[in-house]
């Protein structure tokens, strides 16, 4: 596992990604990411090793980027939401007294919130191991499902560094029964993450970023 920064105006980035499926050759033309694998234990082992090497080489990157695909049954299907902020649905210490989505003996909230940037669509996004569709939408408080970002945002926390999320919708209505259903859209968002991107130079100008 290697973390390479890239370079985008001023400022240093570090790209993440959970698998080669959603890296097409768009976002290829812009940018290397760090490749996490699928799910929470793999996103903060990964992400958080990254880190720390980078930080024994004394150069932590200024921002981290955690892009993607998503499942949502009420945002539109390939459209391209900036993450306001990212929650653990697996996490439910609620019988000993915890709220549920806190870790307990750890001081976080619910939502944890996340940079945002650009001029795009803010969403809120819920984390988890296991892949949501039909009905269990309803039982998550959260705009958007990943697998990966909650994670990844704790990783960035312990080493200090701003966090920032995009997402593309590429399913969410009506039941995702096979690996298709997932895969269909992602040419399209691959399109539209990479315009995302390409905005980041001059949103990263700002004075606190």
């Amino acid at each position: 596992m290697t973390a390479a920064c890239e370079r985008i105006g001023t400022k240093s980035i570090l790209f993440v990604m959970a698998v080669e499926a959603e890296y097409g050759p768009q976002l290829r033309a812009r940018f290397s990411p760090l490749m996490t694998g699928v799910g929470p234990v793999e996103a903060a082992l990964t992400t958080g090793m990254a880190l720390h090497d980078l930080a024994r080489q004394d150069a932590l990157p200024d921002l981290v980027l955690c892009l993607g695909s998503a499942g949502s049954r009420i945002c539109p299907l390939g459209e391209i939401y900036q993450i306001a902020s990212v929650s653990w649905r697996d996490m439910d210490a609620s019988r000993l007294g915890f709220t549920k989505g806190v870790t307990p003996f750890i001081d976080h909230p619910v939502d944890l919130p996340l940079t945002t940037p650009l001029a795009l669509p803010l969403a809120r996004l819920s984390t988890g191991a296991n892949i949501v569709g039909g009905e269990e939408y309803a039982a998550i408080d959260a705009d958007m499902v990943d697998m990966e970002t909650f994670a990844v945002a704790r990783a960035c926390a312990r080493f200090g560094v701003p966090l920032m999320g995009l997402r593309g919708v590429s399913d969410g209505p009506g039941e995702l029964d096979h690996v298709d259903g997932w895969t269909a859209l992602l040419g399209l968002l691959d399109e539209r993450l990479a315009l995302a991107v390409d905005g980041l130079e001059a949103a990263l100008r700002e004075p606190a970023l």
